[in-house]
Formats: C-alpha cells, sequence, structure tokens
C-alpha cells in the first residue's frame, strides 16, 4: 500500500502525518509497516525542498516522531498512479487534487479524518498562523486518523 499525505506547502500538516503515520505503524502493526510506502506533499510549490517547518518538528519531536530528514516537495502527475490513496489534510487540498488528478485516480484521493470518524471533523486545520497548541492538536488529529488507517489496513 503506498500512501501520500497531502496538504497545501508540505511543511506542516503533511510532513507530520507521514512520520506519525510512519512511526506508528512501525510501533503497532510492524509487519504491516514493512509493506507500506509512505510520503507526503503539498499542492503549491511555496517551499520545495525546505525541511517542516520548526514549530512542526519541535511539536513531533515532543512527541518522539522524527522529521527533520523530511523534505517539502509538490504533488506530481506520476504520484496518481504511484499511490494507492492521496491523504488530503482539508477540502480545499483535496478538491485541489481532484481537479489535477486523472479521471481513472479521483477515487484515490480522500480525506485524512474520514479515518478518525469519532473525533466528528473533515479537516486538519493549518497551524501555520497559529501558536504551539495548534501544531500539537495537528498531532492529535494525525494521530488518531493513523491508528484508525492502521486499523482498516489490518483489515483488508
Amino acid at each position: 500500500m503506498n500512501i501520500l499525505f497531502v496538504c497545501l506547502g508540505n511543511i506542516c500538516r503533511s510532513p507530520t502525518a507521514e512520520g506519525v503515520f510512519r512511526r506508528l505503524a512501525e510501533r503497532e502493526a510492524p509487519s504491516l509497516a514493512a509493506s507500506l510506502l509512505v510520503d507526503s506533499a503539498g499542492t503549491a510549490d511555496y517551499h520545495v525542498g525546505s525541511p517542516p517547518d520548526p514549530r512542526t518538528i519541535a511539536a513531533a519531536r515532543a512527541r518522539g516522531y522524527d522529521l527533520s530528514s523530511l523534505r517539502a516537495r509538490q504533488v506530481m502527475p506520476h504520484d496518481f498512479q504511484r499511490f494507492d490513496l492521496l491523504l488530503a489534510m482539508d477540502l480545499a487540498n483535496a478538491r485541489d487534487l481532484q481537479a489535477i488528478a486523472p479521471a481513472d485516480s479521483r477515487h484515490r484521493v480522500n480525506l485524512l479524518l474520514e479515518h478518525a470518524p469519532e473525533l466528528q471533523l473533515q479537516e486538519v486545520p493549518d497551524p501555520y498562523y497559529g501558536s504551539s497548541i495548534d501544531f500539537e492538536r495537528v498531532i492529535d488529529l494525525v494521530e488518531a486518523a493513523s491508528r484508525g488507517l492502521l486499523r482498516k489496513l489490518a483489515q483488508s
């Protein structure tokens, strides 16, 4: 299973999702982790080549996730063939992905929080203009959705 997490600039939410999901898979579903390809990207090219936002790295590090090696990249046309799931952090990025996806790949685009229905939320809010609490909230939401996705993948 190949999974791409997507937000706008690929420096806050989607690298958090990539790092958290990868680490939780290694810890909680090691046999499944070996069969996963996990990556992240942005719909915009604002930060291509940049590491995650320092606040993202700090919040993740405080929870035991290392995002320091990740670098931002933009979604590319071949991603729609390479990845089984493209999980957007919010509705705007899901719409942007749908707009550029080939018709036969649109079904691969979903919202990350669909995997945490208990939260009764659709979107992971962008913490970029917020405080450290907002970056911590992103991790809370991503952890819940990652665990839900891991359960779903383990069942299939």
